[in-house]
């Protein structure tokens, strides 16, 4: 008996035999490190760039994920100021957790000087 379009199709998906391995391989590749605090004209600098910040602003954000700092870049999607969150792409990063902040403005001044 012949086999239906769907179980013939089955054989060509894709197949994981080593499911978790890959996010095993880059959980131990994160550097564990604590939390840096700011210094507060480090803080206040801080607070002005996120202040002027708006949707659809092309970014680079520093910033610590439970044990190791990451940078993540792309467009902010939002912007919570209530529960102060800042959304980049689909990543919800709190206010607090962020390190620094840089702007398309910023990698165009790095790109001119360097």
């Amino acid at each position: 008996m012949a086999a239906s379009k769907e179980e013939r199709a089955r054989q060509f998906l894709p197949f994981n035999a080593l499911t978790g391995y890959y996010r095993m391989i880059l959980d131990r590749q994160r550097v564990s490190e604590s939390k840096k605090e700011l210094s507060k004209d480090e803080t206040e600098a801080l607070s002005e760039k996120i202040k002027s910040l708006r949707r659809h602003d092309l970014v680079s954000v520093t910033y610590y994920d439970q044990d190791a700092y990451i940078t993540k870049t792309g467009l902010i999607t939002d912007i919570d100021l209530t529960f102060q969150t800042l959304t980049v792409v689909k990543t919800k990063i709190a206010f607090q957790d962020i390190f620094d902040v840089e702007t398309r403005k910023d990698f165009a001044k790095g790109l001119e000087t360097g």
